[in-house]
């Protein structure tokens, strides 16, 4: 009997965490400044997601610096009670190697809710490159080398990264003088001025400009061109440019703090799966280059969300271990 009491006021905690939840403003914490690709991935995301919690208050906090680990670290550390999530990219799985000395360990201090999507990279110039094409552009940089230089929008951000594996793949990476940023959007706007000659960045940041003419592009970072993008298909992938196997794709994916009540954590994913499969949310990231998770993508779930980032973070280090930059 007294077993029968303890598992049935078990199962009266767990119906109140789903019935309480949520009980204030959820606030999405993204680890970058405020106008970047990750930030509008967040932004829309909140929209989608909130309809699917009982409309509720969702806000973002830009909580930028360190590559993104600030911001992590303020989540991890956060109460696990379902009102303070992580958006944020590849970099959960690149920090650990970028940063030797962590103050969270990715794969124990978080509860994985699911991937948002796939960015792909663009190589884009300054408006005044003599180059035209992908081809003329590395004729261009190996011709200058030591006179250019790369934006990035901070270490371990989804631009470094790019930049860093661009260059460790055509064998540049001593060629130019690379520029750390604090966020894209200070990137971007100096590689629109000018003031810096090249940078590697996502689409959601970068497919506007292209479009208006303020930037160059030269290819896509995914192993086949984007064929169905209005914009983007006319660029070629890198792997066509010659460079074997280099298929790069910036995905993005929710977090939780590690101990967050397993029933908060299935309303969260349902909440997040069932943004996933809204026309509007798919529609918007599609105009700005990014491809949805689909239902079907294992990523989607916890289980097969932490596995991918496990294997994620296997493949990076031996990119970063390679070419010795670190970020401490």
């Amino acid at each position: 009997m007294k077993a029968l009491v303890v598992l049935s006021l078990a199962a009266v905690a767990v119906t109140a965490h789903a019935q309480s939840f949520p009980s204030k403003p959820i606030t999405i914490v993204v680890p970058f400044a405020a106008g970047g690709p990750t930030d509008t991935v967040a932004r829309q995301l909140a929209e989608s997601m909130r309809k699917h919690l009982g409309n509720a208050t969702i806000v973002v906090d830009n909580a930028a610096g360190a590559g993104g680990t600030i911001g992590a670290n303020k989540v991890a550390r956060a109460a696990p009670d379902g009102h303070t999530l992580l958006v944020w990219h590849i970099g959960m799985a690149a920090t650990p190697a970028l940063y030797r000395k962590l103050p969270y360990k990715p794969l124990e201090d978080f509860e994985y809710l699911g991937v948002i999507n796939d960015v792909p990279m663009t190589l884009v110039g300054k408006p005044q490159l003599p180059a035209n094409t992908y081809r003329d552009f590395e004729n261009y940089i190996r011709a200058n080398q030591g006179k250019l230089n790369l934006g990035h929008a901070g270490l371990g951000s989804a631009s470094h990264l790019c930049g860093l594996m661009w260059q460790y793949a055509v064998k540049l990476d001593k060629s130019m003088t690379t520029i750390a940023y604090r966020g894209t959007a200070p990137a971007m706007n100096d590689l629109i001025g000018g003031t810096i000659d090249v940078m590697c960045d996502q689409t959601t940041n970068t497919t506007q400009q292209i479009e208006a003419g303020r930037i160059k592009a030269f290819a896509v970072t995914t192993a086949k061109p984007l064929s169905d993008h209005p914009i983007l298909k006319h660029y070629p992938s890198l792997q066509e440019m010659g460079l074997k196997d280099f298929n790069l794709t910036i995905w993005h994916a929710m977090y939780a703090p590690k101990g967050t009540p397993a029933p908060v954590l299935k309303q969260l994913n349902d909440a997040l799966r069932a943004a996933l499969a809204d026309p509007e949310f798919q529609q918007r990231q599609k105009a700005l280059g990014a491809i949805v998770a689909s239902p079907t993508d294992k990523r989607t779930t916890p289980d097969g969300h932490k596995a991918f980032v496990a294997s994620e973070i296997t493949k990076i280090k031996a990119v970063v271990d390679a070419a010795g930059q670190y970020a401490d």
